[in-house]
């Protein structure tokens, strides 16, 4: 009949298409279902994020992760990150002023107050001599955090250059920087000045890290000396956000201390190092 045949012509000018991806589970169980068709190159890229079993914290965690495989070199910041207390509260402590210290420094790190200006009120709380730094190291030598050591080992092998990034204390963070094998001239923090009798005599206000944005000033210097196309900062601070850019992606550490700065501005945020590691030793190319 006439109604049939326009039925069946109707029919065939139809175009199907395939029904929608859903999914109840976590965004990377979707990002492993996708691309299954795509090049090698991705496939390999795609599976860094969808090898962790659990869901990760972050931005841009593929990214991250995708950056850190591919990267030059790797920035870290030291206190609560390479190691397990922030070093000018170990001095406060040691000095006999620790709270008034500790108050200023969470203050620096989460943000609320410029850099510069907590930086000035510690040091000129604390006032310390040469001496008084270097029997405070003796007796409290700074901890190195859990997996630290194993990591910049695996960076080293895998040809990554290491630089330690630190508002922190050029004279307390050598010692850590030989036992990490840093070579100290990639590490870029700030200088106590002393007098002739080693009396504090101030800082150097010339250093990157001295200032507010002094992060992102030493990784334009640190890229801008020996042209690394993918740098990576790593830290627990807001000051270490600061550093992407240039950095092409900010890895939060949470496992000393986790602040919720750190997790909302993080590309990955990740409280161990063994994650790192995993992403180095399974996606990363020893060139």
């Amino acid at each position: 009949t006439m109604r049939s045949i326009a039925s069946a012509v109707a029919f065939s000018h139809v175009r199907f298409f395939p029904r929608a991806i859903t999914t109840t589970s976590s965004p990377r169980a979707l990002f492993s279902t996708m691309n299954t068709n795509s090049s090698s190159s991705n496939n390999n890229n795609n599976s860094i994020l969808a090898s962790f079993g659990s869901p990760q914290i972050g931005t841009n965690v593929e990214h991250a992760m995708q950056a850190l495989a591919k990267a030059q070199a790797v920035c870290f910041d030291v206190d609560s990150t390479v190691i397990m207390e922030e070093g000018i509260d170990v001095l406060g402590d040691f000095l006999g002023k620790g709270e008034e210290i500790q108050a200023l420094t969470k203050s620096a790190m989460e943000g609320s107050q410029k850099f510069e200006d907590a930086l000035q009120a510690r040091l000129d709380l604390l006032q310390p001599t040469r001496q008084e730094i270097l029997d405070c190291l003796q007796q409290h030598p700074l901890q190195p955090s859990p997996g630290i050591e194993s990591l910049i080992e695996l960076l080293h092998e895998y040809k990554k250059d290491v630089y330690l990034v630190s508002g922190g204390f050029k004279i307390m963070i050598q010692p850590i920087a030989r036992e990490l094998c840093v070579a100290k001239d990639r590490i870029y923090a700030n200088t106590i000045l002393f007098d002739n009798d080693g009396n504090y005599a101030g800082f150097d206000p010339e250093e990157p890290t001295s200032r507010d944005m002094g992060k992102r000033r030493a990784l334009e210097m640190i890229q801008k000396n020996n042209n690394y196309q993918t740098m990576v900062m790593i830290g627990d601070g807001a000051t270490d956000a600061q550093a992407k850019p240039p950095a092409d992606a900010f890895i939060g550490f949470g496992g000393v201390v986790t602040r919720d700065i750190v997790k909302e501005k993080a590309c990955w945020f990740v409280t161990n190092f063994e994650d790192l590691e995993k992403v180095i030793t399974e996606f990363a190319t020893k060139e």
